[in-house]
């Protein structure tokens, strides 16, 4: 790690520890939750959870009467889910692609994607999850669609399945239980 980047870390580090501080002492939640005032900050702050799976037979707590369990598991960055008419589960798969950092910001911000491990080679893939005896866990797992640029948005409109990479939003054609989408699809717009 780079001089410039572990400051950076440093720096954010000391940061979010002095925030720690004037912290609500309680969760907003519940039918009437304590939503602490707002303040002024000085110094802009992210805070973001570390990307870090379930340990070893532990569940997230959840409010009672609820239950949790792991619908799919070994996803490589998921950023959007899109839930399909027959039930299936959608996963758009990637991760930013780093480019040289000029500013300081820029090794901050950089710095911030690999702790979340939001950043380096990516899946570029939508994975399709299916649940077909309706136990909360999928029992397939396909490639709906690979060799994307950064996908994240997805849509389905009739028979069209509208995918948005970094890139461009591409339209491909669809069918009632396709567990994978056919060729390329159209480019409906380009963002270069």
């Amino acid at each position: 790690m780079g001089i410039v980047a572990k400051a950076t870390e440093i720096v954010g580090g000391a940061v979010a520890l002095v925030r720690r501080f004037g912290s609500p002492s309680h969760q907003a939640v519940g039918l009437t939750p304590r939503i602490p005032a707002a303040r002024k900050q000085g110094i802009m702050t992210l805070k973001l959870p570390a990307a870090e799976g379930w340990k070893e037979g532990r569940l997230p707590t959840c409010a009672p009467g609820l239950q949790v369990n792991a619908f799919a598991s070994n996803l490589d960055h998921p950023r959007w889910i899109e839930v399909l008419p027959n039930g299936d589960v959608l996963v758009a798969e990637s991760k930013e692609q780093p480019e040289r950092p000029r500013t300081l910001m820029d090794h901050a911000q950089q710095a911030t994607m690999r702790r979340v491990k939001a950043i380096g080679p990516s899946a570029n893939r939508i994975t399709l999850w299916r649940d077909a005896d309706g136990d909360g866990v999928a029992e397939r797992r396909e490639v709906f669609v690979e060799n994307q640029n950064q996908p994240f948005g997805m849509a389905l409109v009739g028979d069209r399945f509208y995918l948005g990479n970094t890139d461009g939003i591409r339209c491909f054609d669809y069918r009632p239980g396709d567990t994978s989408l056919r060729g390329g699809g159209e480019k409906l717009v380009d963002f270069k």
